[in-house]
């Protein structure tokens, strides 16, 4: 069998060209800081809730322990940047951190004492 009796490769006919990373991102150093501390807030958030079971009924994506991380990661930066932020973005991360921690709270088997739950080093005790 010659070369030229090869089937032609059909991959290199179809082969996507490379994207345009510049053309889809935009330069970190153009992004609001209040953007970003918002944005990783948004997802500790997320991810949490999703931990916690919150994401819908019987979630097979229960996680106490790592649900207590993200808490406490997240009242580590709400409670650090909230001057930093203003009141308008912060008082809604503190509203979900909270509902986050009381959550926390009542899907714990043993409840932690007040001030020992995730994230209540930086926010102090939280009550329903």
């Amino acid at each position: 069998m010659t070369d030229a009796s090869l089937p032609a490769d059909p991959a290199a006919d179809t082969a996507p060209e490379s994207p345009d990373y510049d053309a889809m991102t935009r330069d970190i150093a153009d992004v609001p800081a209040v953007e970003v501390i918002t944005t990783v807030a948004v997802h500790l958030l997320s991810a949490a809730a999703v931990n916690l079971g919150l994401d819908k009924p019987d979630s097979e994506h229960k996680d106490l322990d790592e649900a207590r991380k993200l808490i406490t990661a997240l009242a580590g930066l709400v409670t650090a940047s909230a001057t930093e932020i203003s009141s308008f973005h912060a008082a809604p991360l503190r509203d979900g951190l909270k509902s986050l921690q009381l959550a926390f709270r009542e899907a714990s088997i043993v409840p932690d004492e007040p001030g020992q739950g995730p994230g209540e080093k930086f926010t102090g005790p939280v009550f329903g």
